[in-house]
C-alpha cells in the first residue's frame, strides 16, 4: 500500500495516541505543575506528531526529511525525561509509567527505522 498522507503512517497514529493518553493522565496532576511538568510533557508529546507531519512535507529532499524525523525523535526522547520526572514526583503509578514508556519506545523504534530507511518514503 502506498502512503499518500502522513496521517496514514502508523508512527503518526501511535504518536498521537501517546500524546492523547499523556494529556488525559496529566489532567489529574496538581495545578502548580501546569507551567512546568504538565505543559512540558504535553508540548513534547504533541511535537512528535507535528514533526512527523513536517517531515512528510519535506520528503522531496532526503536531508530535510531525515532532519525533521530526527527532531521528532528528539521530542520523543524529551517525553521520556518528563515521564521519568512524573514517576519520580509521584504523578504516575509504576504500571502507567511502564505502559507510557513502552509506547514511547515503540514510536522511537518506528522513527529510527524511517531515519535509517528514508528512501522508502521519499518522493522520487
Amino acid at each position: 500500500m502506498q502512503i499518500s498522507h502522513f496521517t496514514e503512517l502508523k508512527v503518526h497514529r501511535k504518536s498521537g495516541e501517546l500524546a492523547a493518553l499523556i494529556f488525559a493522565i496529566s489532567k489529574r496532576w496538581l495545578a502548580e505543575e501546569r507551567y512546568s511538568l504538565t505543559d512540558q510533557i504535553r508540548r513534547a508529546a504533541r511535537s512528535v506528531g507535528a514533526n512527523i507531519a513536517e517531515a512528510w512535507g519535506k520528503r522531496r529532499y532526503e536531508a530535510h526529511f531525515i532532519s525533521k524525523l530526527t527532531d521528532a525523535d528528539g521530542e520523543n526522547q524529551e517525553v521520556e525525561h518528563w515521564l521519568l520526572t512524573a514517576r519520580r514526583d509521584g504523578y504516575l503509578t509504576e504500571p502507567e509509567f511502564t505502559d507510557l514508556l513502552e509506547q514511547k519506545r515503540e514510536v522511537g523504534r518506528m522513527l529510527g527505522s524511517m531515519i535509517q530507511n528514508p528512501t522508502l518514503f521519499l518522493l522520487h
